[in-house]
């Protein structure tokens, strides 16, 4: 049986922790944004439908940024794991 990587045995775990941990930045950055700029630029809410993904709305910049940091922390992942899993590779022979 052939040995998979590293990366390859945490592809879900890399996808669920990244967007996990990526997202609840993202929701914490977002929430200092919105306490240092205001709504005021803001004329929406944007809290309802297809309006809580519209970047231009209150709400929708928050889910911007969650997304944004979920998706960047995947592929921080995805890089750590496969520079570690050819270190444990170049370890082992």
């Amino acid at each position: 049986m052939a040995d998979r990587s590293l990366s390859s045995k945490a592809f879900w775990a890399t996808i669920v922790g990244g967007m996990l941990t990526g997202m609840g930045n993202g929701s914490v950055f977002g929430a200092a944004t919105m306490c240092l700029v205001g709504r005021g630029s803001f004329n929406n809410w944007g809290g309802d439908g297809h309006l809580a993904f519209d970047p231009t709305s209150f709400s929708g910049f928050v889910d911007w940024c969650m997304i944004i940091f979920g998706i960047a922390y995947v592929i921080i992942l995805a890089i750590s794991m496969t520079r570690h899993g050819a270190l444990e590779a170049q370890a082992r022979g």
